[in-house]
């Protein structure tokens, strides 16, 4: 920084060159096009589908309006652009709205240029300070963000249509940067209609006092889509001004959900112990949410937001380490029978659509066993399991749930022969009792729902028996 212009003549020497934000991001998008590298690197599953839209966008110069549902990584994509924008930005030192030292817009500003010439002072601005945000709420007022005049100002002997008694709200504020409106049908019409001008017409009026400020922003918002919400609307003239409006969705694949889940989950590991995550385990939570988005129970337009299964995911995990330090085990797997804690962090995250109070439990339990049956015959070929299910004919019972330990389903290997090539088949080999305890709750669970077996099941114990 020690080495960038201080002045405004110097910056005229160093041929530094003034650009709109827009064409800013479209030139640095355009470079990273060119190079094959991706614009957002945290944002997965959009790879086909809302990034090549977002990318013309930016390069048509656009401002964009995102229209889905809660947890797509709409707020996140926005916040990334930031890394499209130059590191640095120089202003007049001193501006409230970040004013261009070659084109200066505000009052304080432009006369500052006036006096000191090539001797302005300038100040230099990363770019992570060129981003403004604003949750819209019914309370939001023009003041907040268009801006308001200033009592204090007035106070001090400044005439009311002075220039300078103004205080600027965040758009102003966010000048030559991106800003973005977060919820934005929550926002009440009359305060819309006062991003009308600034949309297109590039000024703002306040208090009646017509006040031209051409604005370098890129504006992005975000919506729920119309059938979904009834707090309030978007009007169509505000929407006639977004240049591209993308529809954002969920993830479309069980694997690409896995992969965000993990990328998003919190690390639950504490010295002393090591958390392992089965392949199937952390599919089975995927599918419960993918299921979860066709199920009929479920109410589709509030969504069921990828947050789900993060939270699940910790949830899972968080279970499993409980009933671990419980047994005295070192290394935390989840099982099966970890799923049932799954139903705290699932019913207040989705509204559950269901005549009879109390049965959200049965909702979520009827998913889960939908999930894990879907990913165990995803793994699992149910044909190849004749042998293990012909084990349990007579009186054979094998007890599972919380208060079984890891030995006590290794110690079933030994008694069932015909289960352990579909146990390290499982586990590729790993002989650790946790994981090896984990696959075989897998295993029993999906010969129960497949009606191979029986299970009697109380609380967090469980039976398995033959059908006979």
């Amino acid at each position: 920084m020690s080495e960038r212009p201080t002045t405004l003549g110097e910056l005229r020497a160093s041929g530094w060159v003034s650009r709109s934000v827009k064409d800013e991001l479209r030139q640095n998008a355009i470079e990273r096009i060119k190079a094959g590298e991706p614009l957002f690197d945290s944002v997965l599953g959009y790879e086909d589908t809302v990034l090549p839209q977002l990318e013309n966008a930016i390069l048509a110069g656009h401002d964009v309006i995102f229209l889905g549902e809660r947890g797509q990584a709409k707020t996140r994509m926005i916040r990334s652009l930031t890394d499209l924008l130059d590191e640095w930005m120089p202003i007049v030192a001193g501006s409230e709205i970040n004013d261009d030292p070659y084109g200066p817009v505000s009052k304080p500003a432009r006369d500052l240029v006036a006096e000191m010439g090539d001797a302005t002072p300038i100040s230099w601005v990363h770019r992570d300070e060129r981003y403004g945000e604003k949750l819209a709420t019914p309370d939001t007022s023009i003041a907040d963000l268009i801006g308001e005049v200033d009592p204090i100002k007035i106070a001090e002997g400044r005439h009311l249509s002075n220039e300078e008694t103004i205080h600027f709200g965040l758009v102003p504020r966010t000048n030559r940067g991106i800003f973005a409106i977060n919820e934005l049908p929550d926002l009440a019409e009359r305060i819309q209609v006062g991003l009308l001008n600034v949309l297109e017409e590039r000024d703002v009026q306040i208090r009646g006092f017509k006040l031209r400020l051409p604005l370098d922003v890129l504006l992005f918002a975000s919506a729920n889509p119309d059938d979904y919400t009834n707090r309030g609307r978007l009007i169509t003239p505000l929407k006639d001004r977004f240049g591209s409006q993308i529809r954002t969705h969920y993830p479309l694949t069980v694997a690409t959900e896995v992969t965000i889940a993990l990328q998003e989950a919190r690390d639950l590991a504490v010295p002393g112990l090591e958390v392992r995550l089965p392949a199937y385990m952390t599919e089975i939570v995927a599918e419960f949410s993918q299921l979860a988005r066709r199920s009929p129970h479920i109410n589709q337009r509030s969504g069921v937001s990828v947050r789900l299964t993060v939270s699940n995911l910790e949830t899972l995990q968080a279970n499993a380490m409980r009933r671990a330090l419980q047994h005295g085990e070192t290394i935390v797997v989840p099982r099966v029978s970890d799923l049932d804690a799954l139903a705290a962090s699932t019913i207040g995250k989705v509204e559950i659509e269901t005549i009879e109070e109390g049965r959200e439990g049965l909702v979520v339990e009827q998913i889960l066993k939908a999930a894990v049956l879907g990913v165990f015959r995803e793994h699992i070929a149910i044909e190849n399991l004749r042998e293990v299910v012909d084990s349990f004919d007579g009186d054979r019972l094998v007890n599972a749930g919380e208060d079984v330990s890891s030995a006590d389903y290794v110690a079933l290997l030994a008694d069932i022969p015909a289960l352990a090539p579909h146990i390290t088949a499982l586990t590729g080999g790993d002989t650790t009792p946790e994981v090896v305890a984990s696959a075989v709750e897998f295993v029993l669970e999906g010969l129960h729902l497949s009606k191979r077996l029986n299970k009697d099941a109380v609380g967090a114990r469980a039976q398995y028996r033959g059908r006979g």
